[in-house]
């Protein structure tokens, strides 16, 4: 049988109206009847009736998270970072891939809100800056928190960080190791974050005094694929860089693809770094250097400041980014 709330107030020994309480983090409980009653449920196994607590009051108890990001590393962590608040307040989320090219995307994003009815959307990189997105959720005065958009200045709520001074940092890195021919592989230009990134690689040249060449900077689109095709590109062309920095580790890991299969060794004749340290960066040989992104953090972030609640300066924080240092660079070699 179902356990119930009822059953919950019987074995805490408190009313049905204080286990609600409890369970809609409403503030006017007493600490130890709350432990009473989440030990109870505990107990008993309890798992709330999402739709009856909607029906007890105008909340759903659920958000939505709406992404479009070609690399599956950065999307599960992503997720993982809101499940993580959603449990602590027994909110469901519900996730939904979108494509920000359709010209339905605003359409479908209203469909989903007709059809749950959430409290609450996340918006991942780079939504946040789709115009006709934020426009819809503006119409139906559906709160939403968008993770690193391009305007950090904009008064809607955002989590972010600085892009630019990463990227900036990780070109120091390999200047310090005597690189100056060094090939950028960009992400997607609709992603703001790809072209912040490539403000801060070119903002690094411009401190160390090298003069950009834009032949080193090729496209990519955020995956392995276009990673390696990138790489390929740069290191067949008639003076190859001795080092590459890819916009993500997706790509990166197709940059140490690309060298493998010519037979390029990393790092004694080519450095290859990335951007995120996702599990992908661990997983290849040799490891990659690449910018920490705080992504679990953020994402935690962003749902803890669409809840709302008193988790004191978490909501909106900006987390660190951080260089890591592994073995795919190293001191360039070449002359």
């Amino acid at each position: 049988m179902r356990i119930t709330i009822r059953d919950v107030s019987e074995a805490a020994g408190v009313s049905f109206k204080t286990v609600s309480r409890v369970l809609n983090k409403e503030r006017h409980v007493r600490p130890a009847t709350r432990e009473r009653v989440e030990a109870a449920m505990k107990a008993l196994n309890f798992r709330p009736s999402y739709a009856a607590r909607a029906l007890a009051g105008a909340r759903s108890f659920q958000i939505a998270l709406i992404y479009d990001n070609p690399s599956p590393y950065y999307v599960h962590t992503i997720q993982m970072g809101v499940r993580a608040r959603c449990l602590k307040d027994r909110i469901r989320m519900i996730v939904q891939p979108c494509d920000l090219t359709s010209p339905a995307l605003a359409a479908e994003i209203g469909g989903l809100i007709d059809e749950t009815h959430v409290d609450g959307v996340i918006l991942a990189p780079p939504l946040g800056d789709i115009a006709a997105v934020t426009d819809e959720l503006d119409r139906r005065g559906v709160a939403y928190v968008r993770i690193a958009p391009g305007d950090p200045t904009a008064a809607e709520e955002r989590v972010t960080m600085d892009d630019a001074a990463a990227a900036a940092l990780m070109m120091r890195h390999l200047i310090g190791f005597g690189h100056v021919r060094i090939g950028f592989i960009n992400g997607p230009l609709d992603h703001v974050s790809a072209q912040r990134r490539l403000e801060g690689y070119r903002s690094a040249l411009a401190e160390a005094a090298i003069a950009v060449d834009d032949a080193l900077v090729v496209a990519g689109g955020f995956d392995f694929e276009t990673g390696e095709a990138a790489a390929g590109a740069l290191l067949d062309g008639a003076t190859p860089p001795t080092a590459i920095f890819a916009g993500n580790d997706d790509m990166a890991a197709g940059a140490l693809a690309a060298a493998h299969a010519r037979g390029i060794a990393v790092p004694d004749a080519l450095s290859i770094a990335g951007f995120d340290d996702i599990d992908l960066a661990r997983a290849v040989w040799p490891p990659l250097t690449t910018i920490r992104q705080p992504i679990h953090a953020l994402a935690y972030a962003a749902a803890d400041l669409l809840l709302d609640t008193d988790e004191g300066d978490a909501a909106g924080a900006v987390p660190d980014y951080e260089l890591v240092v592994r073995g795919s660079t190293g001191v360039c070699r070449m002359g």
